[in-house]
């Protein structure tokens, strides 16, 4: 079983911190022994166990975790749109909304923003990466897009891996400008989406329930964005208007209880990452950053 602490960088302390992770015991058991793995393929992975378990995160009972739960991992209960005592259960307080104040959006027309609050890794050219969380996994994008044509667009182009924790704001939203299509989605398991997990194997991704959105943006092109379900992640609720123009970060949807993730793709040579992005990500750790700040910026196709 692989001992390894998780670490990230903190783009706010400019330091290398190691991730509190929920379940981790589990987490380490299910995904690095033999016994673990064949618990996951018969059962964790099927729908049944996630829909099972937010079932009941939605019972009333269940708010008598979230108080432990804020002070376990010290959230800032004043970033809340809703008091405490408000939620009607733990899903409730899981997709919570947050005081606009809390998550300002870059204003520089010239800024493109991540979509969440989480840890993440930026590949400039996914043709060039040496790997993903490890050396010598890469994404295989015809499989993660059940399409060849958006395979071949993207493969030299830039991607954001915007993973959530069970901890972290669990709404995503828009990084750009643009028109979105309606999202598609793709049926599929429910992996845990960890670093735990997928540094023993970055496919559970693509193998992952999914939905696929294409944004056509007036600056950057055509942008896909994907949300990948996980394990205890039955739900991925999408709250904006397909084909209606959307703002850098307008509120795109939500993830029930669980930790997820994003993925952003765009054309090759449409956005410069951020140094501290591209840096981290070359060594396989992941950034912590917030919803609103900049992950890149565009360039200038005059």
């Amino acid at each position: 079983m692989n001992t390894e602490p998780i670490q990230f960088f903190n783009r706010y302390t400019e330091t290398i911190e190691e991730e509190a992770i929920y379940g981790e015991p589990y987490l380490r058991w299910a995904y690095g022994t033999p016994l673990g793995r064949l618990t996951v393929q018969l059962i964790v992975k099927r729908l049944f166990f996630s829909h099972w378990y937010g079932w009941r995160m939605n019972q009333t009972g269940s708010r008598t975790r979230i108080t432990p739960f804020l002070k376990q991992f010290g959230l800032d209960a004043s970033e809340f749109e809703k008091k405490v005592d408000s939620f009607e259960h733990f899903n409730d307080f899981f997709s919570r909304k947050l005081r606009s104040a809390s998550r300002p959006v870059n204003s520089n027309e010239a800024s493109v923003v991540f979509p969440a609050d989480g840890r993440h890794l930026g590949f400039q050219n996914l043709a060039s990466i040496e790997g993903v969380f490890v050396k010598g996994q890469e994404f295989k994008l015809a499989e993660l897009f059940h399409d060849d044509a958006l395979a071949t667009r993207y493969k030299e182009g830039t991607a954001i891996l915007s993973r959530l924790c069970p901890t972290d704001y669990h709404r995503f939203h828009f990084s750009t400008d643009g028109v979105p299509t309606e999202a598609k989605i793709v049926r599929g398991a429910l992996y845990s989406v960890s670093p735990l997990a997928l540094r023993q194997n970055l496919s559970y991704l693509w193998h992952n329930k999914r939905m696929i959105t294409r944004l056509q943006s007036d600056t950057l092109g055509e942008v896909t964005i994907v949300e990948f379900g996980a394990t205890n992640v039955g739900s991925i609720t999408q709250t904006f208007a397909p084909n209606k123009p959307v703002k850098r970060g307008e509120e795109k949807g939500f993830f029930s209880f669980g930790g997820s993730a994003t993925m952003t793709f765009f054309e090759p040579g449409r956005i410069t990452l951020m140094s501290d992005l591209s840096e981290n990500s070359r060594s396989h750790r992941e950034l912590y950053a917030r919803m609103g700040d900049t992950m890149a910026t565009t360039i200038s196709q005059a």
